[in-house]
């Protein structure tokens, strides 16, 4: 199984990207796929999770309005919308899959793969 992330950059406050996983060697759409983050000197940090069936999504807080899941099964990706992005939104964004309960899906030693990471800095 391999998750190849895209789309990290440097971007203004305020500013919007879309980060990319795509997925390859897995049955994807059976799978629950996650964002998590981590920033220098900081634990890996849930960022959000979509369920396979894609009508549920999942996410901390600190994002909840700014940020969007959504995932393509045909094209086994999926995205992370980012939009009105603050200076405590950098890290290194990864994202994971697994099959797992509901109760477990902020917790990132539950998932069984993970991308490589995409930095995203936001800055002036």
């Amino acid at each position: 199984v391999q998750l190849v992330e895209s789309g990290g950059g440097l971007v203004q406050p305020g500013g919007s990207l879309r980060l990319s996983c795509a997925a390859s060697g897995s049955n994807f759409r059976s799978y629950t796929m996650a964002w998590f983050r981590q920033a220098p000197g900081n634990e890996r940090e849930f960022v959000g999770a979509i369920r396979s069936s894609s009508s549920n999504t999942y996410s901390t807080d600190s994002v909840k309005g700014r940020f969007t899941m959504s995932r393509d099964n045909a094209e086994n990706t999926v995205y992370l919308q980012m939009n009105s992005l603050k200076p405590e939104d950098t890290a290194v964004y990864y994202c994971a899959e697994g099959r797992l309960i509901l109760s477990a899906i902020s917790q990132s030693s539950m998932y069984y793969y993970w991308g490589q990471g995409t930095q995203v800095t936001v800055s002036p």
